[in-house]
């Protein structure tokens, strides 16, 4: 039977390749980068790799162009016009999904009969006003970086100033800062931490509930960014929804370690103006359990998310989109059923824990050019997220003679849930006076809605207390206006103000001057500076924890911070040796201040704080504490072109802070040094088969601590670090290799592709953190154990892109 079975496929494959091969539509829309007006007219133009067929059309009055009967592979699409910079850009071309490319054009600086020049490089940033310290997140490039698990935030950590050694989570650490500094968008509105199992006030998590497929190429921003993004002090990751196809219905599937999802787009109606473009996924990892297959821990985490996007075209380039994102996580670590003595990876020793997180966001958004200079985005949105927890005390006792486990008494422990609902609007206008001279100004607007309960029993464990119980609400208020001068044609300048207010406190930021400057040279080369000031708000539960007066009131002593504020400097070199092969380097500095410290002095600090899966605690804190980041970054990048891609980055940084008592220390980030090294080779089997492998080697300074207070930790039953010598010491140095192979078959209609990512695959032991974990066996031992990152972890999937009715082309 087996063999009968590969005899099948063998043939089903041989029979695919020796018919004819298949064709697909390229079509997209070309328009102005600075207005988004669409270009008529346009000459658009697709050379086949081998320079042996070339397809031409003008895109129409509302700039969109199609041409038909493109062979799958890779070629090279260019797209000119009379007064602008042409734009040429490899794409590939599959069998199971149209190919959809808009095409951005800068008007060029002179009238000129035609322009001949490339007017965009490969990764250059989308937004216009982003002269430094920014990054194009391209989804076809980063899908290829083998380790990234599709997880858009672990695809940004190969980036140069960005760091990533932390298996079980994909925070974003940007040059030494706090994941906390790191703000998510939408369609031009804040939205909340799109990470299952999302600690409160965090920004990341250990599984996305981002599904890259449903995003369009967007901007990643790591210092000095534009003056329209504000209430972060690290970075911007600015995301775009694609649209779905408004002609042909396609569909999606995908079964693998990290889910089952399916995916449907495709015209709402027969004239082309809509489409529908939407996703789910559910957790795969239930099934492997069910099946005695192990995942590493006994806890099984279950998941969902899905995202879904409506698009309405309306008349010059107009368009109306109705969008929603969410998802939703729950685990249980239950450790009072076992009856031999062992360690479970994710829990405490002493303990069942439950925990559960969800987060939503939906929204419209209307783009309209108003003509050919002006050009308006507006977005209502309103999300929601919530976390649960709950956790059960365990008094055990353990049998010396058979190794067995009894529990005596379980009681609760602690628990809460955390809701937090907001409102939001967005608003922008770009205008461009000429060529030479674009403004852009706007409003973002925040509604909050608080509802926080929490209560824990007491260090003797005789009542319960509690810590949050508030109902309020809050709002921020962020206006902003930002000017591009084109000085010369070699010369850009940017300059901008940002503002902030946020109710909660009164906190003020008046005016936020943000500038950038960059300068072309000859050889391909350009130099570039920037600075700019920022502020943030406070994680919004560490507001109102609440303790009790010596009258037995509530004394909500947090509930006035301030702003953190920053200010970002930096200045780079950049040069491209040909149209794909790119080289750059970033000196920054970075001074972080009114960070809030505790009032009686310590060495605790807000800037250490956004990773990891517990909240904290503050007392009363004040914002006087201060720090700083500086370092030099190196990119060197070959971007995919025809077969191959790679790309080596490295950081070297310092990253220091004072707390309360004054004393300079390492900040919890400071590895000191970052380096990564990918790369990947497509290899041809005929014109409908391809394998692609790739490979990864991260290296990087290890996660910093100090030392334990053994005594303070056996009596509040977790980790305590002595506070004189905080983050003293550091773990081993990180260091993980990731292999990833692919296989892939176009038939007519249908798009097979085969994925094996093989995560850490020399199995190394990386140090993640301490644990309280008191030993049972032994309670004379210290009840502290080393807790590693997850080993050899191999992720599989199988892929199926197929179209199934439409007008055949």
């Amino acid at each position: 039977m087996k063999n009968l079975l590969l005899l099948s496929l063998s043939l089903v494959v041989s029979i695919s390749c020796l018919a004819q091969l298949p064709t697909q539509v390229v079509r997209g829309q070309v328009f102005d980068s600075e207005t988004k007006y669409p270009l008529v007219g346009a000459k658009v133009q697709i050379f086949t790799i081998d320079a042996t067929k070339l397809y031409r059309v003008l895109t129409d009055l509302d700039g969109n162009y199609e041409l038909l009967n493109v062979p799958i592979g890779k070629h090279e699409l260019t797209v000119s016009i009379l007064a602008y910079n042409a734009n040429s850009i490899t794409i590939e071309v599959n069998s199971g999904k149209e190919a959809i490319f808009n095409v951005p054009l800068l008007e060029s600086f002179q009238d000129e009969e035609e322009v001949v020049v490339t007017g965009r490089k490969k990764g250059e940033v989308i937004n216009e006003l982003a002269l430094i310290s920014a990054q194009q997140f391209s989804v076809s490039e980063t899908d290829r970086y083998a380790g990234s698990r599709s997880d858009p935030a672990r695809m940004v950590s190969n980036f140069a100033g960005v760091g990533g050694a932390d298996d079980s989570r994909n925070d974003i650490v940007i040059r030494g800062n706090s994941p906390l500094g790191v703000v998510w968008k939408v369609e031009g509105i804040d939205i909340p931490n799109p990470s299952h199992f999302a600690i409160s006030g965090s920004t990341g998590g250990p599984v996305s509930i981002l599904n890259n497929k449903m995003l369009a190429n967007s901007d990643f921003f790591m210092s000095a960014f534009p003056a329209e993004y504000g209430n972060s002090t690290s970075g911007v990751f600015d995301l775009k929804l694609r649209n779905g196809n408004n002609q042909r219905h396609e569909f999606t599937g995908q079964f693998g370690f990290l889910g089952t999802e399916l995916m449907a787009e495709g015209p709402m109606g027969k004239d082309g103006k809509s489409s529908y473009l939407a996703m789910g996924r559910y957790s795969t990892l239930s099934l492997f359990k069910t099946f005695g297959i192990s995942i590493g821990t006994d806890a099984v985490p279950l998941y969902g998310d899905g995202a879904l996007k409506f698009n309405w075209k309306l008349k010059k380039g107009g368009s109306l989109s109705f969008f929603a994102i969410g998802g939703a996580s729950d685990i249980a670590i239950i450790i009072s059923g076992d009856t031999t003595y062992s360690e479970e990876v994710f829990g405490e020793g002493d303990r069942d824990q439950y925990f559960g997180t969800a987060m939503g966001v939906g929204g419209f958004t209307l783009k309209k050019p108003i003509n050919e200079r002006t050009y308006v985005t507006s977005t209502v949105a309103f999300s929601h997220e919530r976390q649960r927890s709950h956790h059960d005390f365990l008094i055990r006792s353990i049998d010396t003679t058979t190794n067995s486990i009894s529990v005596d008494s379980i009681y609760p422990l602690m628990g809460y849930l955390f809701q937090l609902s907001k409102g939001s609007a967005f608003v922008s206008v770009n205008h461009k006076i000429n060529r030479r001279h674009l403004i852009k100004f706007g409003l973002n607007a925040d509604m909050f809605f608080f509802n926080m309960r929490d209560s824990a029993l007491n260090v003797a464990h005789t009542a319960m207390v509690d810590r949050w119980d508030y109902i309020g609400t809050a709002i921020m208020i962020q206006p902003f206006i930002q000017w591009k001068w084109r000085i010369t044609e070699k010369m850009d300048f940017t300059a901008g103000i940002h503002s902030q207010y946020f109710s909660q406190g009164n906190a003020v930021s008046i005016a936020e001057p943000r500038i950038g400057w960059r300068l072309k040279i000859k050889g391909n080369q350009a130099i570039f500076a920037g600075a700019g000031m920022h502020s943030q708000a406070q994680p919004m539960y560490t507001y109102f924890y609440h303790q009790y007066g010596t009258d037995g009131n509530k004394t909500y002593s947090n509930n006035a911070m301030d702003f953190t504020r920053s200010l970002h400097t930096g200045i780079g070199y950049e040069k491209s040796f040909m149209k794909s092969l790119n080289v750059k380097t970033e000196l920054y500095y970075q001074y972080v201040y009114n960070v809030p410290v505790t009032i009686a002095p310590s060495s605790f600090s807000l800037i250490n704080m956004g990773s990891g899966f517990a909240r904290f605690f503050p007392e009363p804190l004040e914002n006087t504490g201060d720090g700083y980041n500086y370092g030099v970054e190196l990119t060197v990048q070959k971007f995919f072109d025809k077969s191959f891609y790679f790309l080596f980055s490295a950081t070297a940084y310092d990253s220091k802070y004072r707390g309360s008592d004054g004393v300079l220390r390492n900040t919890s980030y400071n590895g000191t040094y970052i380096a990564n090294f990918l790369g990947g080779k497509e290899f041809k089997i005929n014109d409908r088969q391809s394998i692609t492998l790739g490979a990864k080697i991260t290296i990087a300074g290890g996660k910093r601590y100090g030392f334990v207070d053994i005594a303070q930790s056996q009596l509040l039953n977790e980790v305590i670090f002595m506070d004189s010598l905080f983050n003293e010491r550091q773990f081993k140095d990180y260091f993980r290799a990731d292999l990833k192979i692919g296989w892939k078959l176009n038939t007519k209609k249908i798009t097979h592709e085969i994925g094996l990512d093989l995560v850490n695959i020399l199995g190394t032991r990386n140090l993640l953190s301490l644990t309280y974990a008191p030993n049972l066996a032994d309670p004379t031992q210290e009840p502290i154990a080393e807790k590693t990152q997850l080993g050899f972890l191999p992720i599989f999937y199988y892929r199926i892109d197929f179209k199934v009715d439409g007008k055949e082309k």
